[in-house]
C-alpha cells in the first residue's frame, strides 16, 4: 500500500472527500473546521505543519478524537468538519475512514503537507 491511495487504500480514499489545500484553509478561517496534520513528529520536525494545525500523529488520532477518551482533545467534536493530511494523502484518507466509522459526519482529506506548501500557504515550526 501507498501514500497515493492506490491499491488497498482505494476504499477510504472514495469515502474521505478530498479538498484542496485553499478551501481547507478557508474553512478553518471561517472557524468551522479543524485542521489536524497526522504525520510523525519526525515528520513535522523537518517540514514545519500548515498554519494552524493541530499536530496529532495517527497513532493517537482515535484516543484525540475520542469523546468518550480521557486523552481527548477539545478540538474535536463529531458534527464539527476534519480535515486531515499526512506526507501525501494516504494516511489522511485511512485515519479519515476512521473518524467516520466513530461517528464524525464530515471528514476531509486535504491530502499532503506538500500541497498545502506548493499552494503557497503558511507554515509554522512544528513545535513540541
Amino acid at each position: 500500500m501507498n501514500e497515493s491511495g492506490n491499491s488497498m487504500s482505494a476504499s477510504p480514499s472514495a469515502a474521505v472527500e478530498r479538498i484542496t489545500p485553499e478551501r481547507a484553509r478557508e474553512m478553518v478561517e471561517a472557524g468551522n473546521a479543524v485542521l489536524v496534520d497526522i504525520r510523525e513528529p519526525e515528520e513535522l520536525r523537518q517540514t514545519g505543519k500548515a498554519e494552524g494545525a493541530l499536530a496529532i500523529p495517527s497513532g493517537l488520532l482515535a484516543f484525540k478524537a475520542d469523546p468518550e477518551d480521557s486523552m481527548v482533545d477539545p478540538n474535536f467534536s463529531t458534527d464539527k468538519p476534519v480535515i486531515l493530511y499526512c506526507a501525501a494523502g494516504g494516511r489522511a484518507a485511512r485515519a479519515g475512514e476512521m473518524l467516520k466509522d466513530m461517528g464524525y459526519v464530515h471528514v476531509f482529506n486535504m491530502g499532503g503537507f506538500k500541497d498545502w506548501a506548493a499552494a503557497g500557504l503558511p507554515v509554522e515550526p512544528a513545535g513540541e
